[in-house]
């Protein structure tokens, strides 16, 4: 009786853990999507990582005076799959998921081109919630500098 106690706590294990590792990946795809989609120019790719109330916000530094400023996501949306020469960039590393059953965040730290040059550095952090049987992207903020970069991964 013993070990089939032992069994079935370490099967339950087993498929908690797996079922992390799917939620996780899931979560990534809708994070990748956002910024494959920028890259390509494919605001539907984009736009599907997204809820349609999404908040999106950025930390300002101007002039050393820290604000946050809102963006509206059609704007951004717009922005992506407007015809443009250059071919936006962000490279991402995941730093750090955390889930709770219907809630995660995702923490990137990230490195901006614009083509193949350099332009800026930061982190995103993003709210995602589980609507619909779906991963989505309910708030996002990041920052943005140009200086201490090179010790970020990307």
């Amino acid at each position: 009786m013993k070990n089939w106690t032992i069994l079935a706590f370490f099967l339950i294990f087993l498929s908690t853990k797996l079922l992390a590792q799917r939620e996780e990946e899931a979560i990534k795809t809708v994070v990748t999507h956002l910024f494959t989609g920028m890259k390509t120019g494919d605001s539907t790719l984009s736009r599907s990582a997204f809820a349609k109330s999404c908040i999106m916000q950025t930390i300002v530094n101007k002039n050393e005076k820290l604000s946050v400023r809102t963006e509206q996501l059609d704007d951004f949306i717009k922005f992506i799959g407007s015809p443009h020469k250059e071919k936006f960039d962000e490279r991402i590393v995941f730093s750090k998921i955390l889930i709770d059953g219907p809630l995660a965040t995702v923490w990137t730290d990230y490195k901006f081109y614009i083509d193949e040059k350099f332009s800026h550095c930061g982190v995103n952090s993003f709210q995602l919630a589980k609507l619909d049987n779906r991963w989505q992207i309910v708030y996002l903020i990041d920052t943005r500098r140009k200086d201490n970069c090179s010790s970020m991964i990307p």
